[in-house]
């Protein structure tokens, strides 16, 4: 299944959410179906199996469709406790800037803040002259756990979505004592969507073809099997230290491509357009401004 969130157009704080009945599709209302459901993704999680019930029983009705014309797409999850960040999780872009191949997960974190939707504006912001994009694998925890096994960990994932985990890398690599946090957790720093695929209806999601185009050209282009720490390694090793929640967003990492470590770097500038791919899931467009 696809998830989605969305709006009405000219309805814009009433959220809702909804089943894609095919990707680019129209969207079937899942409180329209069953008003007993809730509005917001993360709450449609923490529902635990009996909202995806429903949402495969409103599949198959196809009824209460609205067309995407008459809607808005925001991000599969909004307001997230954690947002978890993966660093240096590829192998191609650990060559690209002569790393190590890391040992263990490399953790750090955005603010849930910086969550903006697929085709929502990613806005400059006056402090940096350094932003650069990174698509990235991201997927969304779907029910509560603690010291998360790795055999078990996929049954803790709803499914899977594309981010871009933009950075502003001069407060990321020569501000702030070097720490991480800040350069990524400007506002609209986190464009994410356009669904929540379900791991059931991806064939295997560590072999997905990943890309990032700037202005229409190809910056990065790998593929998902060159990922270092699969998802079952990143929720059992993060739950050691959190209880992860239903609706927590996991950034799993970029491959080669990112602007800062071309020569000469290339940065990105108002009215940039950045498309984030991934394979059988999708695609977000997002204009810097």
């Amino acid at each position: 299944m696809r998830l989605v969130q969305f709006c009405h157009k000219g309805c814009e704080e009433s959220v809702r959410v909804g089943v894609e009945q095919a990707e680019g599709q129209g969207v079937i209302d899942l409180k329209a179906f069953d008003p007993s459901m809730p509005s917001t993704m993360r709450e449609f999680l923490e529902m635990g199996q009996q909202g995806m019930d429903c949402a495969k029983r409103a599949l198959s009705s196809g009824q209460h469709v609205v067309s995407r014309s008459d809607i808005r797409l925001l991000s599969p999850v909004t307001g997230p406790e954690k947002v978890v960040c993966v660093g240096m999780n590829y192998k191609d872009h650990c060559l690209e800037q002569n790393a190590p191949i890391p040992k263990e997960p490399i953790i750090f974190s955005k603010f849930p803040s910086t969550i903006t939707g697929p085709y929502d504006d990613i806005i400059l912001p006056e402090e940096s002259q350094e932003v650069d994009w990174e698509v990235e694998l991201a997927f969304v925890i779907g029910r509560k756990g603690k010291h998360i096994k790795e055999e078990e960990a996929l049954s803790y994932v709803a499914g899977f979505t594309v981010a871009n985990d933009v950075s502003a890398r001069d407060w990321q690599m020569k501000r702030n004592g070097k720490q991480w946090l800040l350069g990524k957790t400007f506002d609209t720093f986190c464009p994410l969507g356009p669904a929540l695929v379900t791991t059931a209806a991806l064939k295997d999601v560590h072999k997905l073809g990943i890309r990032c185009l700037v202005n229409g050209a190809a910056v990065q282009d790998s593929n998902t099997s060159q990922l270092i720490f699969h998802t079952e390694k990143l929720v059992a090793w993060v739950s050691q230290f959190v209880t992860l929640c239903p609706g927590d967003v996991f950034l799993t990492g970029t491959p080669p491509g990112v602007g800062v470590f071309r020569n000469p770097p290339v940065f990105l500038k108002r009215g940039d357009v950045v498309e984030c791919q991934i394979d059988e899931i999708g695609s977000i467009r997002n204009t810097v401004v």
